[in-house]
């Protein structure tokens, strides 16, 4: 089953949102609408809203407070990927090129900030002071997770713990807002939202080694990128981690590092890690998150909103592309 079908219930929330997207980018100043849109219009899974939604469900549930949390996060977390091309010197995003490569990173930087303060003064919107602490933390642990990936490129020193404290900054905390902060704008119990917020923290964490798996797995068409993209911008993803044990592994690595033209190599090193048993070994740690949400989610209240998160979990966990 598709991901969009698993909540085909909420379409026309969805294509509110959607629609409120584009105009929450648009501003008198045509560069900055163009280059804001050239993201939004790429598409992307637009996991973050639906989590929104979903878990708006568990309380008294009205889109017209609840988009503007949807609307959001999907826009903190596009600011994050504009941000992010830059800071990885990426030309391709989805397959099309990345803001900073079709103008330049000054424009990326400006087009990344704008979107940004929209997301926050959507959120004036809510009136509970919680859900303005809890974002206002996570933007910071956002913040710290793109320091440290610019801190830990290249080192192959470092160890699963800081691996896995960057990608819950850097991913799983913005997916854990999205379902606490859904739950919250919707009036739900303490106990619910606090336990959504663990749900999609768990999912969070296999979604980016999921990620990081497909890095090696999945070819230049369905990434929209080219395959072993972050390894080629120095970052350590838990695949690479675990390769690089063998200290054969870790030379060549090493080597592709040092190279002059690293895209010449990166096939071959593709090819070594996918038969050196790192990418199995990933995919059990990933498991491990979604087991630990899909327990989280069963102490939930029973509604179509539980089973539908079950099923996009399992869904992140186990897609091939």
């Amino acid at each position: 089953m598709k991901l969009k079908m698993m909540y085909g219930f909420l379409n026309s929330d969805i294509a509110l949102i959607e629609k409120e997207l584009e105009q929450a980018i648009q501003t008198d100043y045509a560069l900055i609408s163009e280059t804001s849109l050239h993201y939004l219009q790429a598409g992307g899974k637009r996991i973050r809203p639906v989590f929104v939604l979903l878990s708006g469900k568990f309380g008294h549930y009205d889109i017209e407070i609840i988009k503007n949390v949807a609307i959001a996060l999907e826009l903190i977390h596009m600011a994050s990927l504009v941000h992010d091309d830059v800071i990885d010197d990426a030309d391709t995003r989805r397959g099309k090129p990345t803001i900073k490569a079709k103008w330049d990173n000054r424009i990326a930087m400006y087009t990344g900030d704008y979107v940004f303060a929209r997301s926050l003064e959507l959120m004036a919107n809510i009136q509970d002071v919680r859900a303005h602490e809890i974002l206002s933390k996570t933007i910071v642990e956002v913040c710290l997770g793109e320091i440290e990936q610019i801190k830990d490129k290249y080192d192959l020193n470092q160890n699963l713990r800081t691996y896995l404290r960057r990608i819950k900054r850097k991913t799983a905390l913005l997916i854990a807002a999205s379902c606490q902060l859904g739950a919250i704008a919707a009036g739900a119990p303490e106990a619910v939202h606090k336990r959504l917020f663990w749900f999609g923290y768990n999912v969070g964490m296999a979604f980016q080694i999921t990620d990081d798996i497909l890095d090696f797995t999945a070819s230049a068409e369905q990434l929209g990128k080219p395959a072993g993209s972050d390894l080629l911008q120095g970052n350590i993803t838990l695949p690479v981690l675990y390769a690089i044990q063998d200290p054969e592994m870790r030379k060549k690595i090493e080597q592709l590092f040092e190279s002059d033209h690293p895209e010449y190599h990166i096939d071959e090193v593709i090819s070594h890690i996918k038969s050196s048993g790192s990418i199995q070994q990933s995919f059990k740690m990933s498991q491990r998150y979604l087991q630990k949400a899909l327990v989280l989610l069963e102490e939930l209240p029973s509604n179509k909103a539980k089973s539908t998160l079950h099923k996009i979990a399992e869904f992140i966990g186990n897609r091939k592309f």
